[in-house]
Order: structure tokens, then C-alpha cells, then sequence
């Protein structure tokens, strides 16, 4: 998905990611996903958001 940014704002959005230590996508969601469920909007079938860190180990 394209989604169009002023820099200034990617700026301020990609530092607060890296402070949370999550890419800039990740940060995208999160934000999302806080605003659809405080206006009652998060679908109840929505997919939990990815765990953070490394993947379990298999084996």
C-alpha cells in the first residue's frame, strides 16, 4: 500500500518507531490498529498484531 507521508511527519513517525524499537510499518499498525479500537471500529476477527522480537526457535 502507497501511502503518501510529508517528510517531516515520516520523520517524527520513523523516530518514534525506532524509540519503540519497531520499523516504521510496524509503528503504522500499532497506530491503526489504537485508533480503530478506541472508535469501536476494531473488527473482532482482526489478527492479533505480530509479536515483537525474534522468532521461537524450531526445533
Amino acid at each position: 500500500m502507497l501511502l503518501r507521508l510529508d517528510p517531516a511527519v515520516h520523520d517524527a513517525l520513523a523516530r518514534w518507531a525506532a524509540d519503540e524499537l519497531r520499523s516504521v510499518n510496524a509503528q503504522v499498525d500499532l497506530i491503526v490498529r489504537r485508533a480503530l479500537a478506541d472508535a469501536g471500529r476494531l473488527p473482532g476477527d482482526a489478527a492479533p498484531p505480530p509479536r515483537r522480537g525474534r522468532p521461537p526457535a524450531s526445533g
